[in-house]
């Protein structure tokens, strides 16, 4: 059995928190196509009507439009802003091929510093709207395609420390946390969690009690460090590939998120959800490939299942 309650005390005010990333059929960040200010503008303005807190991903062209949309429609947002770093260790234990060359890891080295001069940036230019700075995006879990050596990730904290005013964490799996990343514990803020039954094979009728061990095997070892959860989800299609199809739906999505909402929103465990809206870009070329499909709201800014009673006005427009 799960504890019955966090072992960490709240660091933040506790809210309705989501994942987002907006990039639209055509648009990448492999490619640099961002969406517009106005498709950024739509997204924020559905989101505002039930999230507080939004997570972004990195501090690229994107991460800059959603705070200037923020800003000059005074949405009242908080963002954790993200760094995600390109891979500077090459990872053998990665199962879809993590080997780069020396130049590769040495060009990701500079862009990842470049990074971190960008969040700085504009983490000082939205100080009102940027309340955490996020290090990392699963950099040293096992399977991990962009492997960050934790000296470094520990001195991109420091350096971000010294220069913006904001709290600095990393997000990863639930699993470093016990071993590989103890040392960067010490060096942030709080600490941030990724959980995903159903990619590790979880039955939806296990799915919450999982998410709470791996929360658990956190907080617990950490008592005096602030956790929160900044990855948990349900993708509602699968072409096989790590998730069996009838593991994937919009019933089992709504099943979950609201098992999950029930159990943090009680322990005050500040939790965003993955994620907003579906992503074309993600994963094979595949459409079913179920990295596509983990938002609650579809490609065409729809609600899905486990939305459509906050958004009846939007599941009545559905496009055909």
């Amino acid at each position: 059995m799960s504890e019955d309650r966090s072992s960490s005390a709240p660091l933040f005010p506790h809210g309705n928190a989501i994942c987002y990333s907006g990039y639209r059929e055509g648009q990448s960040p492999r490619t640099g196509e961002y969406p517009s200010h106005a498709e950024v503008e739509e997204d924020l303005r559905i989101l505002a009507k039930h999230w507080d807190y939004l997570r972004l991903y990195d501090s690229s062209r994107h991460a800059e439009i959603v705070l200037d949309v923020i800003d000059r429609a005074g949405l009242e947002f908080k963002v954790m802003l993200g760094l995600d770093f390109g891979a500077e260790a090459s990872n053998p234990n990665c199962p879809w091929g993590a080997d780069f060359n020396p130049e590769t890891l040495d060009a990701n080295r500079l862009s990842n510093d470049d990074q971190v001069v960008r969040a700085i940036e504009l983490a000082n230019r939205y100080p009102e709207i940027v309340f955490s700075v996020a290090v990392g995006n699963e950099a040293a879990v096992e399977w991990t395609d962009h492997m960050v050596p934790v000296n470094r990730l520990i001195d991109q904290v420091r350096k971000i420390k010294q220069a913006v005013v904001q709290p600095v964490t990393a997000c990863d799996n639930y699993v470093p946390w016990a071993h590989t990343l103890e040392p960067l514990v010490t060096e942030l803020d709080f600490i941030s969690v990724h959980t995903y039954p159903v990619w590790e094979y979880r039955a939806i009728e296990d799915a919450l009690e999982y998410s709470k061990q791996n929360y658990f095997s956190v907080s617990t070892r950490y008592p005096d460090k602030p956790v929160v959860i900044t990855e948990a989800g349900w993708t509602t299609a699968s072409n096989g590939r790590g998730i069996a199809p009838a593991d994937a739906s919009e019933e089992l999505q709504a099943q979950y998120y609201r098992e999950l909402e029930a159990w943090t929103m009680t322990e005050q465990i500040l939790t965003f959800v993955f994620e907003a809206f579906d992503e074309p870009w993600k994963g094979s070329p595949d459409p079913l490939e179920p990295e596509k499909h983990w938002g609650l709201f579809r490609l065409d800014r729809t609600p899905k299942l486990v939305m459509q009673r906050h958004y009846p006005e939007l599941s009545s427009h559905r496009a055909s």
